[in-house]
């Protein structure tokens, strides 16, 4: 897109920002919409696993792909075309006629998503090089609050203005359309997130490389901790008998993503790519999921609430090992098979734990599963390199 242009520190995080919210805003809000949407079509408890994980799927099939497409036209187009795919795929579902149009859409938006992400961190080194830890706080930051805004806005105030759960997603739709027009001419004259002087870099991972596994490793750990517990914790306290602590709990494992979030902000530079944060983090994950079933009942929501403020900042942090860890030239292909082999162990853990606890019908044996993930996680962390 240009020769690189000068632009100002603030600039250029807004810029990042306003990109990070277009990450989740159209993933996030179909969940809401779901009773509204059976109203429509006949929905089995198997499509709705298809609406809401499809995206999380492809996020980990399309990584690597999204790595060729920056090694030949550049992470800043990629990153709009991807925003501008998601926005006018997931804008289409609300004319879906049918179950299988819908899968189609959520299908090509989940594409436009998963190419994006792996070059984000190519452009926070781009942009914000002398910044790379708060340039990744920041669209992390937005990401969690796009994640937010769609969960909690989308019932009580867009599906009542917009008109119903089609006009809903055509209105977050619109906003990622508009947000990406935006960059489009923002990003216009900036650095494309190319490494200087590699005309040709390579984008096929390193399978090899212990240090690709290492951090595709520590990210699934982040995104396992996260998705599983959102999957285990409406059973996990019907097991308890309190499942109508079920809203305060999910409210507190989502919403207390925010202040880590903004407290990272305040601290990226001094604790991004340092191996001291990830093991405290893992630790303090380890010993919150007992506290689920030891404590029960209020227990739950409060620790619940602690491992939302962990994913949060494993989040910041994980994100950031690519630009502060490898050549420049390799942090597209490096991020991308972080985000592969981070996304498989999310959608694949959970099902493996779902399982442990169908055949032995003890719930700790489904968390036992991402407890020891965490112990994995922290030793894998004592070889980073800070």
């Amino acid at each position: 897109m240009g020769a690189p242009a000068p632009r100002s520190l603030a600039a250029s995080l807004l810029l990042l920002w306003i990109a990070g919210l277009c990450l989740r805003l159209t993933v996030l809000c179909v969940p809401p919409v779901i009773p509204l949407i059976r109203e429509s079509f006949p929905l089995s408890q198997a499509n709705v696993a298809a609406l809401t994980s499809l995206p999380v799927l492809l996020f980990c099939i399309a990584a690597i792909p999204g790595s060729l497409m920056i090694s030949r036209w550049g992470a800043g187009r990629v990153l709009v075309a991807g925003i501008l795919v998601a926005g006018l795929a997931s804008a289409s579902r609300a004319w879906s006629p049918d179950l299988a149009m819908l899968l189609g859409a959520t299908f090509v938006m989940g594409i436009g998503i998963a190419v994006m992400q792996p070059a984000f961190p190519a452009i926070v080194r781009e942009w914000v090089p002398g910044n790379v830890a708060l340039g990744t706080a920041v669209y992390s930051n937005a990401l969690l609050v796009g994640e937010a805004l769609a969960a909690s806005l989308t019932i009580p105030v867009v599906v009542p203005l917009a008109g119903g759960w089609r006009g809903s997603l055509v209105a977050w739709s619109g906003l990622v359309i508009v947000l990406g027009v935006v960059l489009v001419f923002a990003v216009r004259g900036a650095g494309t997130g190319r490494a200087a002087g590699v005309a040709n870099p390579r984008w096929w991972p390193d399978w090899r490389d212990r240090t690709t596994w290492r951090l595709g490793l520590i990210a699934g750990f982040a995104s396992t901790l996260y998705f599983g517990t959102n999957a285990f914790l409406p059973d996990l306290l019907r097991w308890h008998g309190r499942p109508e602590l079920l809203g305060p709990a999910l409210s507190a494992l989502n919403w207390l993503q925010l202040p880590a979030s903004f407290i990272m902000l305040a601290f990226a530079k001094r604790l991004a790519g340092r191996r001291a944060p990830f093991i405290a983090t893992a630790l303090l994950s380890f010993a919150s999921i007992p506290a689920l079933f030891l404590l029960g009942g209020v227990g739950v929501v409060v620790f619940s609430g602690v491992i939302g403020f962990v994913t949060a900042w494993l989040l910041v942090l994980t994100l950031a090992l690519p630009p502060l860890t490898v050549k420049p030239e390799d942090v597209p292909r490096v991020s991308a098979a972080m985000f592969a082999i981070g996304y498989f162990c999310a959608v694949a853990l959970p099902i493996v734990g779902g399982l442990l606890w169908d055949v032995t019908g003890l719930p700790w044996t489904a968390f036992a599963l991402i407890a020891v993930y965490a112990l994995l996680a922290a030793w894998l962390a004592v070889g980073l390199k800070r």
